[in-house]
């Protein structure tokens, strides 16, 4: 029996329960990056920045919920704790922290929302390894971020047209487009391009040449994009990807390096034309490439996060106190203000403890621990699979390096992206995917059956009360905005909304 026959009986004896489950995840992966880049072409409601947010946080209780039941309903939440203990421990201990400052304004939105959505990487991670969907769930993934890279690129070369037509001379003001904040684009870019080479091998597709070329052009027109917003961050933090996939595959990682490669000689090509070329034929002027290699002023941010984070050692000020808290340092008190540190990390540590960070050293290990054996398990038993752990893989560890200098992990855009491809991920590392252990088991009748539907219950009203409070901060802050332009004008300071300097210090003045 061929492996294709084999996958196809496993999925027929999936349960009702688990399709419905499937599908409905399916449907998130695919939507999720779509509103992620085009967000604007839907004529966001409360903007494109708060649209993403409640659009993800709606997501991660879906698949929370959703893949919870599954696991509570087949009796197999006990082996889902074991197998990913790491990332369920991680995911419950930002509301274990969070306990002793729960008397602190809308304390458990950042809390709650970072445990469900690294709850639902666990989770979902392990149920699409477990229902023999990852391959399917992977490929549709691919496919939706080609056209996404495409259908962004050519429409940027409308925009491009526009901008040449009127004379203008600075393109970084109208590309890249879509989105708030310009490096706003360049997280979504940090996650998308070392996944595009695999794009291009997807396996439904990967015969068709204009199905290849599709994927050429769009990566080369977003690195072009990259070049032209300088966007050092995303450049590093691919290289880094690269160099990890080497250290970690070898020679095995030769083809998506090539094709990577070929993507980035394309959009230096796109550079020289378009920015170039064109800019000095029609408008006498051209676009430079300038990298700076200063902190751009992140350097006060990471001191008084660090500051703020021995402060109360190991356990932190509590969440969003970064944004309340009295500031430390001199060199943060005559800098600019924002609503993060630019450093994921030294945050959680600040606000959440360097407990926090140790509990993530352990998700660091399990994952080192599952790439050192599926690798070989790949490698030797199913050569095609390689091609999705390989880019998976580059593209999750950029995007880590670029969370400790960017809001990689914060702004909603970037999220929406990283949410499936780290569930994807932590799948495709899933040593023992479809191998249930019987032993780990809890069979569903009589009582227990009283029990998951208890459990059940509780999660779904957990999640609609955390649900409601997100509601309430929204109203909070959108109430807070006029006086805070009014009052204090100390720019947006995005965080978890757009007007991300909400609750703020007692000293502010501001109403509450």
């Amino acid at each position: 029996m061929s492996n294709d026959q084999a996958s196809l009986q496993r999925i027929a004896s999936l349960t009702r329960l688990d399709r419905s489950v499937n599908l409905t995840i399916l449907f998130l992966l695919v939507v999720a990056p779509v509103f992620a880049v085009f967000v604007d072409l839907f004529s966001p409601a409360l903007g494109g920045y708060a649209d993403q947010r409640f659009f993800l946080c709606g997501v991660i209780i879906m698949m929370t919920f959703f893949g919870a039941a599954v696991y509570f309903s087949s009796g197999r939440i006990f082996e889902l704790l074991v197998k990913s203990w790491s990332l369920v421990l991680f995911s419950l201990s930002f509301v274990f922290l969070s306990v002793p400052f729960s008397a602190s304004e809308f304390v458990w939105i950042e809390p709650g929302f970072y445990a469900l959505f690294f709850l639902s990487v666990a989770i979902v991670g392990r149920f699409l390894a477990d229902s023999f969907m990852i391959d399917r769930s992977a490929t549709a993934f691919l496919i939706v971020i080609g056209l996404v890279c495409f259908f962004y690129g050519m429409m940027t070369i409308n925009v491009y047209l526009f901008a040449i037509v009127d004379g203008v001379e600075r393109l970084r003001e109208y590309i890249p487009w879509g989105f708030v904040n310009i490096r706003y684009w360049s997280h979504v870019a940090t996650w998308l391009l070392p996944l595009l080479p695999a794009a291009a091998m997807a396996v439904s597709l990967r015969k068709h040449r204009l199905w290849r070329l599709i994927i050429f052009t769009g990566a080369g027109l977003w690195w072009w994009i990259l070049f032209l917003s300088s966007a050092r961050g995303t450049a590093v933090s691919v290289a880094f990807g690269a160099i990890c996939v080497l250290i970690l595959f070898g020679k095995h990682g030769r083809a998506w390096l090539k094709s990577l490669s070929s993507h980035i000689a394309l959009g230096v090509a796109f550079w020289l034309l378009l920015s170039l070329l064109i800019p000095s034929l029609l408008i006498d002027a051209s676009t430079e490439v300038s990298f700076n290699v200063d902190s751009s002023g992140r350097m006060p941010l990471f001191q008084e996060a660090w500051r703020m984070s021995e402060e109360n050692f190991p356990f932190g000020m509590g969440p969003q106190s970064w944004l309340t808290h009295e500031i430390f340092t001199e060199a943060y008190k005559s800098s600019p203000k924002f609503g993060h540190p630019h450093n994921i990390y030294l945050m959680w540590a600040a606000e959440y403890g360097w407990i926090l960070l140790v509990v993530l050293v352990g998700v660091f290990l399990q994952v080192s621990k599952r790439l050192v054996v599926t690798r070989k398990k790949l490698f030797y038993a199913n050569g095609a699979a390689s091609n999705l752990v390989i880019p998976f893989t580059a593209s999750v560890a950029a995007a880590s390096l670029h969370a400790g200098v960017s809001a990689v992990l914060i702004a909603p855009a970037s999220m929406l992206v990283g949410l499936p491809v780290l569930i994807i991920f932590w799948a495709l590392i899933e040593p023992s995917a479809g191998q249930k252990s019987q032993s780990l088991v809890i069979k569903t009748r009589g009582f227990h059956k009283s029990l998951v539907a208890a459990a059940v219950t509780a999660l779904l009203l957990l999640c609609l009360v955390w649900f409601g409070q997100v509601v309430s901060y929204h109203q909070a802050m959108v109430e807070d905005e006029a006086f805070y332009h009014d009052k204090i004008s100390d720019g947006m300071n995005p965080r978890f909304w757009f007007h991300g300097n909400f609750p703020r210090a007692p000293d502010s003045n501001a109403p509450r």
